[in-house]
């Protein structure tokens, strides 16, 4: 949608597998930015305030909305129940379901952590870093 954009802004809560603290993250993430050939900039939520992602509050309440009281049987059922969620002011949710199996236990190639191409800002370097699209 954007070809001239210089960069991929990444807001991340702070816990589960996008964790500040799970390098495999950090490893999927220079590999993202060099296929993409963009770099990839990680701002994480420090613990306990993913409450200010702006997401919690302009979409989650309307999905939570459209699937009140439904008979959920199904990841199917659920899609159509969340793709019903909308605003007067014009939200309107789009659910695409990922049928991809994700491995768990993964481990981070021997010297990443070592040689980690991450780049970390010198303001907050845990939660805010950059993954470059180039070695």
């Amino acid at each position: 949608m954007y070809p001239f954009a210089k960069y991929l802004l990444i807001l991340c809560d702070g816990g589960g597998s996008n964790s500040s603290r799970h390098y495999i993250f950090k490893e999927d993430l220079k590999k993202l930015a060099m296929t993409i050939g963009i770099d990839i900039r990680i701002a994480h939520y420090p613990p306990y305030c993913s409450k200010w992602n702006p997401i919690e509050h302009k979409m989650f309440p309307y999905v939570s909305k459209a699937i009140r009281g439904a008979n959920i049987t199904s990841i199917k059922m659920l899609g159509k129940h969340i793709k019903r969620t909308k605003t007067k002011t014009g939200l309107k949710v789009d659910v695409v379901i990922s049928r991809k199996t994700y491995n768990s236990g993964r481990k981070v190639q021997d010297g990443f952590k070592k040689d980690m191409p991450i780049e970390f800002d010198e303001y907050l370097p845990k939660w805010n870093y950059v993954a470059k699209h180039h070695h």
